[in-house]
């Protein structure tokens, strides 16, 4: 596929288009500075193992980075998701949320109430013409950027179309090795996000990257 990262410039935005290019898909990264966008393909580019086939990276603006993908990932933060969003046509594309609306104070990250019940289904709501999905929430931005094979966890995926979700669940054997799991309708994706806010207590006090997996189901990636 042609993936298009919005927020492809940050940590976890990198970190999934460099798993997603090493699988084999060609991957824009983009952003509201297109030359910045660049620089951050060259970086994930000449990240690429040696003498391995994988897909191209470039870099664009947000807007031409979303303008001929086949999918489109969400990877910006909360404050600015509505404005990153603002420009683009996703009428008809798959948009992959992985937002987590989170603030963080003292005490460390606390969630964020959304009116529409989560940051996937706000962009739903704001884009009616696209297919949105909720994935990739808890995957570590420091492990996919750190390491080169896939991440020991499942990835939780959540949606309405059940077609656009089965090619997101698909897609998911490109960063964790377990795969994805089907987590139900977009409406569970407030949990998927707030769980995030979880993990970040956990890897605070453990000083770790822990992931998620999900005990007494198959391997969804066949392993």
């Amino acid at each position: 596929m042609k993936i298009a990262i919005v927020g492809g410039t940050g940590p976890h935005g990198k970190g999934l288009g460099h798993r997603f290019a090493q699988a084999g898909h060609d991957v824009i990264l983009g952003s509201r500075d297109a030359q910045r966008a660049e620089d951050a393909a060259h970086a994930v580019a000449g990240r690429m193992p040696l003498g391995a086939r994988h897909g191209e990276v470039h870099g664009a603006s947000n807007v031409d980075a979303t303008r001929d993908a086949d999918l489109v990932v969400v990877a910006v933060p909360f404050d600015g998701m509505l404005e990153s969003l603002t420009d683009l046509d996703v009428d008809g594309r798959i948009v992959v949320s992985c937002v987590n609306p989170l603030t963080f104070a003292g005490d460390g990250p606390r969630a964020i109430r959304v009116a529409e019940g989560s940051a996937a289904e706000q962009i739903a709501d704001r884009h009616p013409g696209a297919v949105v999905v909720a994935a990739f929430h808890h995957v570590s931005a420091v492990s996919l950027q750190q390491r080169d094979e896939p991440l020991d966890e499942h990835v939780l995926v959540a949606g309405d179309d059940p077609a656009s979700k089965d090619i997101v669940i698909s897609l998911a054997t490109a960063v964790a090795s377990r795969g994805g799991v089907d987590a139900g309708p977009l409406r569970s994706a407030g949990a998927l996000e707030a769980m995030t806010g979880v993990l970040i207590h956990i890897n605070r006090r453990y000083k770790a990257h822990a992931g998620l997996s999900v005990t007494g189901v198959e391997d969804a990636a066949g392993t």
